[in-house]
């Protein structure tokens, strides 16, 4: 039996090799950094499976494939099926209504409405609720992905891969720029804070002219707020401005987040093409599955059904990017 070499063991990677034994594949993983940690860009992502709202800023692919993620992830993951509401301060409602005209699938909330979804927010009086949206626990969902693969059989290599590869399939994000010369990194920032004093039950957007934020709530008080998108490739530090502004938000939502308590800052770099969509590239003997930026979670899914289909039934679709295949 042919034996896939996955290299990577990020989100992208761990996708694809799921998609791939689920098909009936036998693969093998490649990653130096070991399980997924701290060290791998997926650690710190939101888990917003948020297409809808999504398409404020991109393209129709992330409306269209995103939605695919919901049951992807469900049958591998435990999903939040709680939707997202978005939100704005009564100085900021144009930027609300721009936020609607440019989504879709939404209903519009008044402050009686929210209230009653999110008991804990004040000061509200207009918002949209995207009811079909979700969310999952990032670390959860990789560490789940990894348990199932070593329960199917699959070995996790921690070390670099052997150049000389047959049938390699590579997920590396940046650590691909030797081969992906149009690859860029996008700095995002993030923090994780802890409040008892306050309880959401979804993630929630607040809309600001200078840097919408969301919250994500991950359970027991505990909560994840992000992210900047800096076209830096600094992934050094957290900016004081950007620190600063991620807390001023939290506070505009609740007061008592005021007295919340940090607990992680995080910084690292999302892969991404010119166009912020991913891409499959064959390369000699390797397939490379790339670009996510933003959309880890949301289109991992739909990369990894696109790069089994190219492996296992050489079928192309559309993320093959066929004039550098």
């Amino acid at each position: 039996m042919t034996v896939w070499s996955v290299i990577g063991a990020g989100v992208a990677g761990l996708a694809v090799a799921s998609e791939l034994v689920a098909r009936g594949a036998s693969v093998q993983m490649y990653d130096p950094g070991g399980p997924p940690g701290p060290h791998g860009c997926s650690w710190w992502a939101g888990g917003m499976l948020a297409p809808w709202c999504e398409y404020e800023n991109t393209e129709e692919p992330v409306l269209r494939l995103g939605q695919t993620a919901i049951d992807w992830w469900s049958s591998r993951t435990q999903v939040h099926r709680r939707g997202t509401l978005v939100v704005a301060n009564p100085r900021d409602l144009p930027d609300l209504r721009r936020f609607a005209r440019r989504t879709e699938g939404f209903s519009e909330t008044t402050r009686d409405e929210i209230t009653e979804l999110e008991p804990d927010l004040h000061g509200f009086a207009n918002g949209l609720y995207f009811g079909d949206e979700a969310h999952l626990d990032p670390r959860q969902a990789l560490r789940d992905l990894a348990r199932q693969l070593r329960d199917h059989g699959v070995t996790f290599h921690q070390r670099m891969a052997p150049t000389q590869l047959h049938n390699a399939i590579d997920c590396r994000g940046l650590h691909a720029r030797e081969y992906l010369h149009d690859l860029r990194g996008v700095k995002g920032e993030m923090l994780v804070i802890r409040c008892p004093d306050v309880t959401l039950t979804r993630p929630v957007r607040l809309l600001h002219p200078r840097m919408p934020l969301y919250i994500v709530p991950r359970g027991d008080g505990v909560y994840m707020l992000g992210a900047t998108m800096i076209e830096s490739e600094d992934s050094g530090r957290i900016t004081a401005r950007s620190m600063l502004e991620l807390l001023s938000a939290a506070y505009a939502l609740n007061p008592a987040f005021g007295e919340a308590e940090v607990l992680e800052i995080g910084v690292d770099l999302r892969p991404a093409f010119p166009d912020n969509l991913p891409r499959i590239r064959r390369l000699g003997r390797t397939i490379y599955a790339n670009g996510l930026y933003r959309h880890g979670y949301l289109l991992a899914p739909a990369l990894a059904q696109g790069v089994a289909d190219l492996a296992l039934d050489n079928k192309h679709s559309e993320m093959v990017d066929e004039d550098r295949a």
